[in-house]
């Protein structure tokens, strides 16, 4: 990919080297001589870029509000909001590889992430009029929502697709709740107020989010502050951390750090800090099962840690064979199915 001149913004577009350029570059808001307009431009497409490779990280940068909502009210020019606008729309075919192990058939938390920034410059270009803008992000966020929408009635119509149609109601539930905080920076205005009434129908999930009440993955979150402050987790791609509960596998592959004790004390300390979650009970289900070096990664922790490990609740908990937990996932999938299906 070509390099911006600083201090200019570069239409997207094919090259003929055949790569796409991009409409703005980290590396020019270090250039000299730039506007305002410019530095608000690539002030964003900064922001953007490091939310996009971090958000499902262990160490999430915190810019959402900027995405959402401040930087697009930094000027009432359209002519400086557009290319944000194409920035943020061109975002969607930006990889996830190596940044995130949340998505399952093709669909992730990331991409309720780049609809809340869409949204936010649709709100903004309808309040200033801009509505051939307007269209397009309208029509990039409807789009999307059939797509999410269509994947997860596949996996409903499938047998054996459970643990799967889990994983999607968990991330259309969260991507509903990303869609709503788009739309929540913006002013109401006779444009607005109908646009947002739309979205909120068309985007609102309701048997997905329904099934993500009601088996008990709302407990689960996917934040997971108790594993932050553990470095080891940052050093590879390999120990990103899946959709939970379904822990097992990745319990397995921190296993075999050096530091596993350090995951293994995050992840009891966090059976005690989250209440009712079931993914880091699973967790380490799956350091037990893989590693034969776990009472040794047990004794290294700290001793009141050690003694959170022997309680007989926990214990109890990840004794529960892998095979035996995911048949419980399995069969509140299906009941929340029959419960709500007829029903919406």
């Amino acid at each position: 990919m070509g390099a911006a001149e600083p201090g200019r913004l570069i239409e997207l577009g094919d090259t003929p080297d055949g790569f796409q350029r991009i409409l703005a570059s980290w590396e020019n808001i270090l250039g000299p001589g730039l506007s305002p307009e410019e530095q608000l431009q690539d002030y964003f497409a900064l922001c953007l870029a490091c939310h996009h490779a971090t958000v499902a990280t262990f160490v999430p940068t915190d810019v959402d509000t900027k995405i959402r909502g401040i930087v697009w009210r930094e000027s009432r020019d359209p002519e400086v909001l557009r290319p944000m606008l194409r920035f943020a729309l061109g975002s969607r075919a930006w990889t996830e590889n190596g940044i995130s192990a949340r998505g399952v058939r093709g669909v992730s938390g990331h991409n309720g992430e780049q609809w809340s920034a869409i949204a936010g410059g649709l709100g903004r270009m309808l309040e200033l009029g801009d509505t051939v803008s307007a269209e397009e992000a309208q029509a990039a966020i409807e789009t999307e929502i059939d797509r999410e929408q269509a994947v997860f009635d596949e996996a409903a119509g499938e047998t054996g697709a459970e643990l799967d149609l889990l994983r999607l109601a968990m991330t259309l539930a969260h991507n509903h709740g990303d869609l709503t905080q788009g739309m929540g920076y913006w002013k109401h205005t006779p444009l607005t107020t109908p646009m947002m009434e739309h979205l909120s129908e068309r985007g609102r999930f309701t048997l997905a989010v329904r099934m993500y009440q009601q088996t008990g993955l709302s407990a689960e979150g996917h934040r997971h502050y108790p594993l932050r402050p553990v470095k080891a987790l940052r050093h590879s791609p390999a120990t990103l951390l899946p959709l939970s509960p379904f822990l097992d596998d990745w319990g397995s592959v921190v296993a075999h750090l050096e530091e596993s004790h350090e995951v293994l004390a995050a992840l009891v300390g966090g059976c005690q800090k989250l209440e009712g979650q079931q993914g880091y009970y699973r967790a380490i289900a799956g350091i037990r099962a893989a590693s034969g070096a776990f009472d040794r990664a047990a004794a290294r922790m700290p001793s009141a840690t050690q003694r959170l490990l022997r309680d007989s609740e926990l214990r109890k908990l990840i004794d529960v064979p892998r095979m035996s937990f995911e048949s419980m996932m399995r069969k509140r999938a299906r009941a929340a199915l029959a419960m709500f299906r007829g029903k919406i």
